[in-house]
């Protein structure tokens, strides 16, 4: 772990020291008590509650130090403090100047869907020949990507950063921030078009991340209209030296010529090496378009197919993504619930109806959130991946679902389709009576829905 000293860091956010030995060793940072590690230094943010009211929590969790942007009459005697003018700038500041410090290869990973698991599949492509750090979890925000920052060791290479949104310019701070030599947008969907209003806005959104670059490298979604039309209009002629495409078929730098779907796993060829196939450890089709964007990476960096392949037949999923789980009475749970848009849902649905499996399989789904005054048709769309026939079960969540559930219920029998909302209890109760030995179960939501409660109850390994 990276280690500064007072005097470095105050420096650093032209910040002023006081009460503190300008030599003390910082050994990490926390911008929230519950996970503060003796040594940190505490940033006490004042965005939604006055983080400065905690300064006693961090002291008595081993705080070393403060950034302090309050009265500093007010800030504890004799501990050490660092004056600044804006507690979340002084952070964004401190995390370019460790970036600075440590200059690995950045690369920044948007896009509607697909961030997450792009991100592990790059992490692990880098990781072939050098010393790569990538956001952990979803610190993806303008807390979390400085938060990763300043978490990599002195020694990295390579930096993966995922850069998440929910209005517009957010990603454009995300990417001063960081400024990436390597830009990848995963695909535009319909994620947060509550607060965009359209695909068109969206697409806007993710161009963001090329601002804070420097004639870096732009890997995109070839066929992607949205994002050709404004590539082609020269939205990113300024920042962008070159750019990479991938998609589903001719026509871009980067396709699959096969792909075979199993169970658990999925395999592919392109049209760089289709002599040799690459198995990826998890499933679902979708995921080889990921996976192209991570080769590409893979070959600007120096990283042969070869190479690449091996990383990915081996890389590791972030959880609670394409998870899959030993349920109750010796089910098998497919547990994608900590995140959804209604693209990535169907392209689950679409997967998980054409897999084999011993006895029957249910779907469980949860609200799609953040989809504003689209959300009922969205919904309704939903019906469009689902064939009755493929579905022994189909259990839905929320009161956005009752759309989907009024559009599915012509077409079967209502002992096969239903419908719950708000506690959650009569939903589990409901699918511990329902699921029997080998049945196969899939669980796909938005995170806030609180659907990963449901998973918990129904794994092997249950509390209570």
């Amino acid at each position: 772990m990276a280690k500064w000293t007072l005097k470095e860091i105050a420096s650093a956010v032209d910040g002023k020291l006081i009460d503190g030995d300008d030599n003390l060793k910082i050994e990490g940072v926390s911008f929230d008590t519950r996970s503060l590690q003796t040594g940190d230094l505490f940033i006490p943010l004042t965005a939604e509650r006055n983080g400065h009211d905690f300064i006693e929590a961090a002291i008595e969790k081993g705080a070393a130090a403060s950034f302090w942007s309050d009265d500093t009459e007010k800030a504890p005697e004799g501990f050490p403090i660092i004056a600044v003018a804006d507690t979340e700038k002084a952070f964004q500041h401190f995390a370019q100047y460790y970036l600075n410090k440590v200059g690995p290869k950045v690369i920044g990973i948007t896009g509607s869907n697909g961030k997450t698991t792009t991100k592990d599949m790059v992490a692990a492509v880098a990781s072939a020949r050098y010393r790569t750090y990538k956001t952990v979890g979803n610190f993806n925000n303008h807390l979390g990507l400085p938060f990763t920052i300043l978490n990599m060791p002195e020694d990295t290479e390579v930096l993966v950063l995922e850069m998440g949104m929910s209005e517009r310019g957010e990603i454009e701070v995300l990417s001063q921030l960081a400024h990436p030599d390597i830009a990848v947008i995963t695909m535009i969907g319909e994620s947060h078009i509550e607060f965009l209003g359209s695909r068109d806005a969206i697409s806007e959104a993710k161009l963001e991340i090329v601002k804070g670059m420097s004639n870096g490298t732009l890997i995109y979604p070839g066929k992607e209209p949205l994002l050709q039309d404004k590539i082609a209009a020269g939205y990113v002629d300024a920042t962008v030296g070159k750019r990479l495409t991938f998609g589903k078929e001719e026509g871009v730098d980067l396709y699959p010529v096969t792909v075979e779907a199993r169970l658990k796993q999925t395999v592919f060829t392109t049209n760089a090496d289709p002599e040799h196939s690459c198995t990826l450890p998890v499933p679902g089709i979708y995921n080889v378009q990921n996976a192209l964007a991570a080769v590409l990476v893979g070959e600007e960096i120096g990283i042969s197919n070869t190479e690449a392949y091996v990383q990915l037949e081996n890389f590791e999923l972030t959880k609670n993504r394409l998870e899959w789980i030993d349920g109750i009475n010796e089910s098998t749970l497919l547990n994608d619930a900590y995140n959804a848009s209604p693209s990535s849902m169907k392209a689950v649905l679409r997967y998980f109806q054409e897999i084999d499996v011993p006895k029957r399989k249910i779907i469980v789904l949860g609200d799609v959130l953040e989809l504003g005054e689209h959300s009922r048709a969205m919904h309704e769309s939903l019906s469009e991946a689902i064939d009755p026939k493929k579905a022994d079960l189909i259990v839905l969540y929320g009161k956005d679902m009752k759309a989907l559930y009024d559009k599915l219920l012509p077409q079967m029998n209502e002992q096969n389709l239903q419908h719950f909302e708000g506690d959650k209890q009569p939903l589990i109760d409901y699918l511990e009576k329902q699921i029997k030995e080998e049945d196969t179960v899939l669980l796909k939501s938005s995170l806030s829905t609180g659907m990963l409660e449901v998973v918990t109850k129904l794994s092997h390994g249950k509390e209570g």
